[in-house]
């Protein structure tokens, strides 16, 4: 016979599960406002999914020159922003996570995904990316939710896309 669970126990399952639906919260509303065109929608902006100590990084062969290390949101947002609208370079452009792996509890919390990113540019070619994105969150200040405190991308393969001419918008 199994002894009975602890409230003490129960509370700290619970704050688990909590912390990873919050941590799957942020990485949807971080999708959202990269995706072109975007619904910013309600919630936070892309500043404010970030510590202010957040660090951004492309890691190896092929994103860690292209991308390198950024530190606190402004480096962040400012990299973010040359690919997003007013700027011409996408198209249209999508996010699709899978293969999702949360790890949290009270304190810290660690995510894994594989990225699929589909893209259209602005000069009509487009391109299929696969990256894994490795991801450390911390609770919010005000407890509100969880924020990127680590963002790690890389790329794992890339090549075009073949679309049909579609109709300009």
């Amino acid at each position: 016979m199994q002894s009975p669970i602890s409230i003490d126990a129960l509370a700290s399952r619970l704050a688990a599960l909590e912390a990873e639906r919050a941590v799957r919260a942020t990485m949807a509303r971080y999708m959202a406002l990269c995706d072109v065109p975007e619904d910013a929608g309600v919630g936070a902006p892309l500043a404010g999914l970030f510590t202010d100590d957040a660090v951004w990084e492309g890691i190896g062969p092929q994103y860690a020159q292209k991308f390198g290390r950024l530190v606190g949101p402004g480096a962040i947002v400012e990299m973010l922003q040359r690919y997003l609208p007013p700027s011409p370079h996408f198209a249209v452009n999508a996010h699709f996570l899978t293969s999702e792996s949360i790890v949290a509890d009270e304190k810290t919390a660690c995510g894994r995904w594989i990225m699929l990113q589909a893209s259209r540019y602005a000069d009509g070619s487009a391109e299929l990316i696969a990256a894994r994105l490795t991801v450390d969150f911390s609770p919010s200040p005000n407890g509100t939710g969880w924020l990127i405190r680590h963002f790690r991308t890389e790329r794992l393969l890339n090549g075009p896309w073949p679309l049909a001419a579609a109709p300009q918008p």
